[in-house]
């Protein structure tokens, strides 16, 4: 156990910085301050000594210098089991420094604020991350506090212990220490790398909460990240592993929809998708498209839940469901199971980059951000033309395919998803799988559209689907054989649309 005699408290932040100054004041501890945060303190009744006492200058440039000097850093740094520091210290008549109470700058919420680069600039703490540098090195003898998170821990040590702390406690304080710092400069590269694009990779993520298991329950497993920004839990057990994976497709696909629609997600892809007038004709038609693998799915739509509809997919046993809002009814009528998951989607950005760890190392890329054969997007590459109806049923196909793992076949009508193959090893064989489950549920497939993920690189594919009835066709193209797929649709009677845009997902 160490005694803190002697504090350095500077920070931006003071909230919560009262109780914990009369703590200090109460235990008869010596504290150093500068500028606002002096001020604070002696408003409170506490004697206070001005960090420039210590140092003999006063703080200069603006405010950029204030804290860096020997007789700061030499206090906080001495390593009081060492003789020779201890020589110094009292050659120079430098006081240690038990405890070091700071925050840093906002730079991380200037950025984001718009501001212009001198305004960001100014918000690089120099001083205040050295601090907390020092002191956390320095753990052995000296306690750091590096953001107002700590504070409660920090007052409950004060009082419970008597301004005493032990190693293990100081070490902790300093692994939140180097927690704050090397966030703070992975932010600072990251914004200045928006413009040199250097070849490296830093992602800081400060929050984190281990989950009852991974994909499999032997495999341990920790979310990075805030799941409050995306959406808010009102119901239902932990969500896992899996529940988050299936969340970020279903998230993924149902914002291709302006439309009222409802998306069921099983295993990270779609095996029900209806687009119709109203929220509860989508999940009729959404769950007719394969009853059998909604069961334990994720479910989304991208309106308010009204109590009828909530009453609808109540009937059968599913993970999780999203809404942007329930009713009141819409609620009660889903709550009647305890371990259902219920979320409220939230309005968020989602990021342009993703990345997945790789080889040892991490692969970045811009996220898949368009669909392709939207509007004048869609080049129609065949004789026949497509009509406005089916041209409706291409770009509804094309944006679930986008979202189904690779190889894949989309089977459409209607906005109404039939079929799909998907995580196949050649595309016939994903059609195949198509075909075979749309008419396993009895749907006709005369009239649809068809989407693919990638070109075809022989023909087999447009003569299948012709053999079953498709009549529309949606592709990437790029296949050095696209005129064979080409002449087979013009001498069937088939339109086919070219998007230039393959949508692989692995």
């Amino acid at each position: 156990m160490k005694r803190i005699k002697n504090a350095l408290i500077s920070v931006y932040y003071k909230e919560g910085l009262d109780r914990i100054v009369a703590a200090l004041d109460g235990a008869g501890v010596t504290v150093y301050s500068t500028g606002g945060t002096l001020d604070f303190i002696k408003s409170l009744g506490v004697e206070a000594r001005s960090v420039e006492s210590l140092t003999g200058y006063p703080s200069i440039l603006g405010g950029r210098v204030k804290t860096l000097h020997p007789n700061v850093f030499g206090g906080i740094l001495a390593r009081r089991d060492n003789p020779h520091d201890g020589q110094q210290l009292e050659e120079y008549d430098i006081p240690v420094i038990d405890l070091v109470i700071v925050d840093l700058y906002p730079f991380e919420q200037t950025v984001a604020s718009g501001a212009t680069e001198q305004a960001v600039i100014e918000k690089i703490d120099i001083g205040g991350i050295s601090l907390i540098r020092a002191a956390a090195k320095n753990y052995r003898d000296v306690v750091v506090v590096g953001s107002v998170d700590r504070y409660d821990e920090l007052y409950r040590l004060l009082v419970e212990q008597d301004c005493c702390t032990t190693l293990e406690q100081r070490r902790r304080f300093a692994a939140h220490g180097f927690n704050i710092s090397s966030h703070y400069d992975s932010t600072i590269f990251n914004y200045f790398n928006r413009a040199e694009q250097l070849p490296a990779f830093k992602c800081s993520i400060m929050e984190g909460e281990a989950l009852r298991y991974g994909e499999n329950p032997h495999q341990k497993a920790t979310f990075y990240g805030v799941r409050s920004a995306m959406f808010d839990q009102l119901h239902g057990k932990e969500i896992s592993y899996n529940n988050m994976l299936d969340v970020e497709a279903a998230v993924g696909l149902i914002g291709e929809f302006s439309e009222p629609a409802f998306v069921i997600i099983k295993h990270n892809n779609a095996c029900g998708v209806a687009a119709r007038p109203t929220l509860s004709e989508a999940w009729e038609a959404a769950l007719a498209c394969d009853p059998v693998s909604a069961f334990g799915g994720v479910l989304i739509c991208n309106r308010e839940l009204d109590g009828a509809t909530a009453a609808r997919v109540g009937e059968i046993f599913f993970e999780v469901i999203l809404a942007p809002s329930y009713s009141e009814e819409a609620l009660a009528a889903l709550q009647v199971k305890k371990n259902r998951i219920i979320l409220r989607l939230k309005e968020f950005v989602r990021p342009d980059r993703q990345f997945r760890s790789l080889l040892g190392g991490v692969v970045e890329q811009e996220r898949d951000a368009q669909v392709g054969g939207l509007d004048s997007e869609a080049r129609p590459v065949t004789t026949l033309l497509p009509t406005s109806e089916q041209l409706a049923d291409l770009i509804f196909a094309n944006k679930i395919v986008k979202h189904s793992k690779s190889n894949a076949i989309v089977l459409a009508r209607n906005n109404t998803l039939l079929a799909s193959g998907i995580g196949q090893t050649s595309r016939v064989d994903a059609l195949n799988q198509a075909i075979a489950k749309a008419k396993s549920f009895g749907f006709d497939l005369r009239g649809a559209a068809m989407a693919s993920d990638a070109f075809f690189p022989f023909a087999d594919c447009v003569e299948t689907a012709c053999k079953e009835g498709i009549t529309s066709v949606i592709q990437p193209g790029g296949s050095v054989r696209d005129a064979d797929s080409i002449e087979y649709c013009n001498k069937n009677n088939m339109a086919m649309v070219f998007t230039s845009m393959r949508h692989f997902k692995h």
